[in-house]
C-alpha cells in the first residue's frame, strides 16, 4: 500500500502550555482497545470491546496526531490495548514516519506486549521507530500464561529477538505485583541488563473493574527498592526518556532501572503528557475522568481550526494531578475505564 501524498508540516511555532506552566510535548495514542492478552491487573477475561465502527479511522488518527505535532508534540507513542493487532496498523505508522523524516517529531515509538513483534519489527525499524517498550511481568512460562491468561512467553521472546535484530532498542516494563513477581524482579533485572535492555517497574493502578482485588496486588515500589538495595547498589541518575520513570543505575549490572510510582510518589509535577483514545477522546490526565471529545471537531470540518481550538480548550483544563487511591473498603477503581481504553 503506497502512502498518500501529504504536505510536510512546519516545525511548531508555539507550545501547548497547561494552567500550571507545564509544556505538553508528549502524546500517547491508543489505536485500539483490543488486545490478544487478558492481563489480570488490566482487564477482565470476558471483555466487551468497542464496536469497530466507533474507532477513528487510520486516516483520522494520522490527521489528529499531525495537528498535535504542529502544536508542539515532539514524542508520539502508539499504545492499545495491543497496537500491533489493529488492522493495517503499519499503514498508519508509515504515514506518521514522515514527521520523523521532516524533523518535526523527535520520536515515534510503541508500547507492546511483544506478541506481534516477530512479524513487524523490521517494518517498524524501516519507519524510523528506534525503541519500543515490551511488557513482561515474569520469565516463568507458566506464570506468564497465568498473568496474561492468553499469552505465550516463547512468542514474546522471539519478538524481542526480532526487535533486537532489527536494531530496535527494547525496554522491559514490569508491573510489580505482590505475591506474584516481587521475588523475581532481581532475576528479571539481571536478564534485561544482561541483554543491554533497560527495565522499568510500575505500580499497579486502580483503573477499571477486573476479576481481582487490587489491594491484594498492590506492591509499593518504595518497599521494592528497599529490598533491592540489600543486594544491589542503586545510584539515582538524571536519565529521562520523556515519560514519568525515575531512573537509577545498578552498579552490579551496569544497567538502568526505572521506577514509575503513581501511588507512592506521583509524578504529576512534571507531567508533559496527554492521551487520546481510539475513539478520539482526549484525556488530560490518566487518573482523572475529565475529557474532551476531539472526534466531533475532527469530523466537523476539513480544516483543522476547530480541532486546534478544541485541543487548546482541553489543555487549559489539564489538572495539577491525579486522584489515584487503592481503597480496601470500597474495592472500586479510582477511574472506571480500563487501562486498555486510554493506553497507559
Amino acid at each position: 500500500m503506497q502512502a498518500s501524498k501529504t504536505q510536510p508540516i512546519n516545525l511548531p511555532q508555539s507550545s501547548m502550555i497547561d494552567p500550571f506552566g507545564r509544556t505538553i510535548d508528549y502524546l500517547r495514542v491508543s489505536v485500539t482497545d483490543r488486545c490478544d492478552f487478558r492481563c489480570v491487573y488490566c482487564m477482565a477475561e470476558d471483555m466487551t470491546f468497542l464496536p469497530k465502527r466507533d474507532l477513528l479511522s487510520l486516516e483520522e488518527l494520522d490527521r489528529l496526531c499531525s495537528v498535535f505535532i504542529e502544536k508542539g508534540v515532539r514524542r508520539l507513542r502508539l499504545t492499545g490495548g495491543e497496537p500491533l493487532v489493529r488492522k493495517n496498523i503499519m499503514h498508519l505508522i508509515r504515514q506518521l514516519s514522515r514527521h520523523i523524516r521532516s524533523g518535526a517529531l523527535e520520536e515515534l515509538t510503541l508500547t507492546s506486549n511483544g506478541s506481534q513483534l516477530e512479524r513487524f519489527a523490521g517494518e517498524l525499524a524501516d519507519c524510523g521507530v528506534r525503541r519500543i517498550n515490551v511488557s513482561i511481568d515474569t520469565l516463568d512460562p507458566e506464570k506468564f500464561q497465568a498473568i496474561t491468561r492468553w499469552g505465550k512467553l516463547d512468542k514474546v521472546m522471539r519478538g524481542i529477538e526480532a526487535a533486537e535484530a532489527a536494531g530496535l532498542h527494547v525496554k522491559i516494563n514490569t508491573v510489580a505485583l505482590k505475591g506474584f513477581n516481587e521475588q523475581e524482579i532481581p532475576e528479571m533485572m539481571r536478564w534485561a541488563h544482561g541483554r543491554g535492555m533497560d527495565m522499568t517497574v510500575i505500580e499497579t493502578m486502580p483503573m477499571g473493574e477486573i476479576d481481582a482485588d487490587r489491594t491484594d496486588q498492590y506492591l509499593p515500589l518504595s518497599l521494592l527498592r528497599a529490598s533491592l538495595e540489600h543486594d544491589f547498589t542503586l545510584n539515582d541518575i538524571p536519565f529521562k526518556t520523556g515519560g514519568p520513570a525515575r531512573y537509577v543505575e545498578v552498579a552490579e549490572t551496569g544497567g538502568r532501572l526505572g521506577f514509575i510510582t503513581p501511588m507512592t510518589h506521583n509524578f504529576c509535577e512534571s507531567c508533559n503528557r496527554v492521551r487520546i483514545t481510539c475513539t478520539g477522546t482526549l484525556y488530560m490526565c490518566l487518573g482523572q475522568d475529565d475529557a474532551a471529545d476531539l472526534r466531533e471537531a475532527l469530523r466537523a470540518s476539513e480544516g483543522n481550526e476547530l480541532l486546534s481550538s478544541a485541543i487548546d480548550e482541553a489543555i487549559g483544563r489539564k489538572p495539577k494531578g491525579h486522584d489515584f487511591v487503592i481503597d480496601r473498603r470500597t474495592k472500586r477503581p479510582s477511574v472506571s475505564r480500563h487501562m486498555s481504553v486510554t493506553g497507559g
